[in-house]
C-alpha cells in the first residue's frame, strides 16, 4: 500500500521499541514519584503517632497522679467510721470486684462483637508467683507507712516514703543491669531535693522516732519493688488483670488485721460506704489502673520519679479544701519538683525500649 502511494515504508519494529521504551520510562517515573513522596509521609506520619502517643501516656499519668492524690482526703473521711485497716480491707476487695467485672464484661465483648481474642500464654509457675509478689510488696508498703504514721510525724514519714523513686533506680541498675543517662540522674536528684523541702520545716530525726521512720523507709523500699514487679508483669499481663492480682491478695492479708484488731469490718451510713466506693473506684481502679498502665510506655523509674508529684497536689488541695497555709518556700519547693521532672522527661532512659 505504501509503495503504490509512493510513501517510505515505515518500520513496524522500530517504533513498537520506541512506544514500549516511552511507555516503560512513563511508568517508572511516576512510580519514582510515587516512593519519593510517599516515603516522608510515612516517616511524618510515624513520628507524629509516636508523639502524640507520648502526650497521652503523659495525660494518663497525670490523670493517674490526680486520682491517687484525693485518696488521702477519702481516707480522712472514711477514718470517721472505721479504722484505717478496715478502710484498707474495704477499698482493695471492692476495687477487686471492678476489676473482676471489667476482665468479665471485656471478654463477653469481644465474644458478642465476633472479635478476636487475644491470645496470652498460660500462667506458669513464675507468673503466680510474681503476682502472688506483687499483692504481698504492695500491702506491705500500705502496712508500713500506716504503722509509720503512729510512730513518727507526717513530715518524716512523707519525706521518706518520697525516697521511692531512689530505690526504683538502684533496683533497676541492680538487679536489671539499666543504665541511667545524665540528664535522668541530675533531674532524679533536683525532684528529690524540692520533695524532701516540702516537709523541710517540720523534719524532726530524734531518736525517739527512729522505728517510724525505718518503717516509712521499708515502705518505699517496697513500692520500688511493687513498681519493678508490675513493669515486669505488664510484658504479659493488662494492667487490669495486675491489679485484680493485687487488691485480692491484699484484701486476704489485711483481713486478718482487721479481724484480730476487733475492729468494725465495714461502714454504718451510706456516707461511709460512698467514701470507701469512692476510694475504691477512683483512687484504686481508675488511678493505679492508669499508674500499670503507663508502665507499658514508660520505665518503672520515671512512674516512680513522677509521683514526687503527689505531695505537691496534696498539699495545693489541702490549700484550696482546707485552708491551709502555704508558704513561698513551699511554692519554691514546688518549682523544684517540677523542674527536676522536666528534666528527666527530656532524657532518653524514660522511654520503654
Amino acid at each position: 500500500m505504501s509503495k503504490k502511494l509512493g510513501l517510505p515504508e515505515p518500520n513496524i519494529e522500530v517504533q513498537r521499541n520506541i512506544l514500549e521504551k516511552t511507555e516503560l520510562h512513563s511508568a517508572l517515573k511516576t512510580e519514582n514519584k510515587t516512593l519519593v513522596s510517599g516515603k516522608p509521609d510515612s516517616l511524618k506520619n510515624g513520628e507524629l503517632a509516636d508523639s502524640q502517643g507520648k502526650i497521652w501516656a503523659i495525660v494518663s499519668l497525670s490523670a493517674a497522679l490526680l486520682a491517687v492524690s484525693l485518696a488521702a482526703i477519702f481516707i480522712r473521711l472514711s477514718e470517721r467510721e472505721i479504722s484505717p485497716n478496715a478502710t484498707v480491707f474495704n477499698r482493695l476487695w471492692i476495687a477487686t470486684v471492678v476489676f473482676g467485672v471489667w476482665n468479665g464484661a471485656d471478654a463477653a465483648r469481644r465474644r458478642l462483637s465476633g472479635a478476636q481474642v487475644e491470645e496470652r500464654s498460660n500462667y506458669t509457675l513464675q507468673d503466680v508467683m510474681l503476682l502472688i509478689a506483687v499483692g504481698v510488696v504492695s500491702s506491705a508498703s500500705v502496712g508500713f507507712w500506716a504503722w509509720s504514721l503512729s510512730q513518727t510525724n507526717v513530715a518524716n514519714s512523707t519525706v521518706l516514703r518520697n525516697l521511692t523513686p531512689l530505690f526504683t533506680t538502684l533496683g533497676g541498675w541492680l538487679l536489671l543491669g539499666r543504665r541511667f543517662d545524665n540528664r535522668f540522674l541530675v533531674g532524679l536528684a533536683v525532684a528529690l531535693s524540692g520533695a524532701i523541702a516540702i516537709g523541710i520545716d517540720d523534719l524532726q530525726t530524734a531518736g525517739d522516732n527512729l522505728v517510724g521512720d525505718v518503717a516509712a523507709l521499708l515502705s518505699a523500699m517496697f513500692y520500688a519493688g511493687n513498681l519493678l514487679i508490675s513493669e515486669h508483669l505488664r510484658t504479659k499481663f493488662p494492667a487490669t488483670t495486675i491489679l485484680m492480682w493485687r487488691c485480692f491478695m491484699g484484701s486476704i492479708l489485711v483481713l486478718p488485721l482487721v479481724l484480730l484488731a476487733g475492729d468494725r469490718v465495714f461502714p454504718y451510713s451510706w456516707e461511709g460506704w460512698l467514701t470507701v466506693i469512692a476510694l475504691a473506684v477512683v483512687c484504686q481502679a481508675f488511678g493505679q489502673g492508669l499508674l500499670i498502665h503507663s508502665l507499658g510506655r514508660f520505665s518503672s523509674e520515671f512512674v516512680a520519679f513522677f509521683l514526687l508529684l503527689e505531695p505537691v497536689i496534696t498539699a495545693i488541695m489541702a490549700w484550696v479544701l482546707f485552708s491551709e497555709s502555704l508558704s513561698l518556700f513551699n511554692w519554691f519547693a514546688f518549682s523544684v519538683v517540677l523542674a527536676g521532672i522536666y528534666l528527666g522527661k527530656s532524657s532518653s532512659s524514660v522511654a520503654k525500649k
